[in-house]
């Protein structure tokens, strides 16, 4: 037999109403007399308290102490019944805690009441009898809640539980539309932000291919060739430029002068800009490899194959003018660079880029946190619904078990 989730449980109402409703109302009975029994015997132990307050405000020797105990006892007894919760929905489980709440309250109680009422005596008899005549009542109710627990309502527990599971299957049902209604919303709203971003880049792509700015980027490639070929024409003189540096910073002789000393530390952190702001013929570089060349031989303490190569560098820089049509495409690229940087049309381009990158990158972060709403409200969604594939199988085994039906619930 198919039932949907929804059917469930009226089917299963249906079925085995004639077995569980009297079960359950007779179960609700028990525990509406021992809710009455329990707040009687919360006005004896208020009775009790009273009685031995006043008996204690007389100041009686006779009878001082022991009103003093029974008042210490009943105040105890008090608590411990405040204690104890009735179910205002009853169910197996509660039903069950009520009795084993009951059970050790009243056997704590019968414990003092037997270790204390006779040191008491023979004070305060009627008070007492009354008591424990209510005592008793609770105890025999209880009892009787604890025989009809073990031997009626155990019998529709798997029935209960199986009513509860047809319950429990509804919310979970609509928590897992809830959360793929969340993960919906997220997927569509990260839709619309990558539409967004690839027109940005569009525009970004427009931009970037108009005349003033794509030149600027063809001379910054230009630039970035040049800047590799001087690192390779002055690789074998980064060693040495090291150690004159050091040599410079510590006293130790190198010759420089300061305006020399500064452009020795440009060259070593930028090469490209420190050779294309020199004028022709590069005379500052031409400076330090002068004195570069005469530190060689004996404070620099290079290695004997380091040292051939910055000399055979340092003579093709100082007599064979090696760097000389380098340095003149490095000044005319810098040059070009700068004039076109401080178009007005560059200036006015570069403005709208960072405007739309700013734009792009916030919309990148808002992917990132919808994305990831999506993915929580995804393992959200995935978890209940093997919460529900679970809770469907314990009802479809229940009722097997209890009825001795097959069904699958759908």
């Amino acid at each position: 037999m198919k039932l949907s989730s929804k059917n469930v449980k009226r089917w299963l109402e249906d079925e085995t109403g004639s077995v569980f409703i009297p079960v359950h109302t007779k179960a609700q009975k028990l525990v509406g007399e021992m809710r009455k029994e329990l707040e009687g015997l919360r006005d004896s132990c208020k009775m009790l308290l009273d009685n031995s307050g006043k008996e204690i405000d007389k100041k009686n020797e006779k009878t001082f102490k022991r009103a003093r105990a029974l008042n210490k006892l009943a105040r105890l007894f008090l608590e411990r019944t405040q204690h104890i919760k009735i179910p205002e929905v009853v169910s197996y489980d509660s039903f069950q805690e009520l009795i084993q709440d009951m059970q050790k309250v009243l056997l704590v109680i019968e414990v003092d009441t037997r270790n204390w009422f006779p040191r008491i005596s023979p004070f305060f008899i009627l008070d007492r009898r009354r008591f424990l005549t209510v005592f008793e009542r609770n105890k025999e109710t209880a009892k009787e809640l604890s025989n009809f627990l073990t031997k009626e309502y155990t019998k529709t527990k798997t029935l209960e539980e199986t009513l509860q599971l047809a319950d429990k299957l509804l919310t979970l049902e609509q928590q897992a539309a809830a959360f793929q209604g969340q993960k919906g919303k997220a997927e569509g709203e990260k839709r619309l932000i990558e539409g967004e971003i690839a027109q940005m880049q569009q525009e970004v792509t427009a931009l970037r291919n108009k005349a003033g700015l794509s030149q600027l980027t063809q001379i910054n490639a230009a630039i970035d060739a040049l800047c590799m070929e001087l690192k390779h024409d002055l690789q074998h003189l980064q060693k040495p430029f090291v150690k004159l540096q050091s040599l410079a910073l510590h006293g130790g002789g190198s010759g420089l002068m300061l305006d020399e000393s500064a452009k020795l530390n440009q060259y070593l952190d930028n090469p490209y800009e420190a050779f294309a702001a020199e004028t022709v013929g590069y005379p500052t570089l031409k400076a330090i490899l002068a004195k570069l060349e005469s530190s060689l031989p004996d404070k620099l303490n290079l290695k004997a194959e380091k040292e051939r190569k910055a000399r055979q560098a340092i003579d093709g820089i100082l007599r064979q003018n090696s760097l000389a049509g380098l340095h003149q495409r490095c000044a005319e690229a810098s040059a070009r660079k700068r004039t076109l940087s401080a178009s007005i049309e560059v200036i006015a381009i570069q403005a709208d880029l960072s405007k739309l990158q700013e734009h792009v990158e916030t919309l990148e972060r808002k992917g990132k946190v919808t994305e990831s709403e999506a993915t929580v409200a995804e393992r959200a969604y995935d978890e209940t619904m093997e919460k529900i594939c679970n809770t469907k199988s314990g009802i479809e085994k229940n009722i097997s078990s209890f009825m001795g039906k097959k069904i699958q619930v759908e």
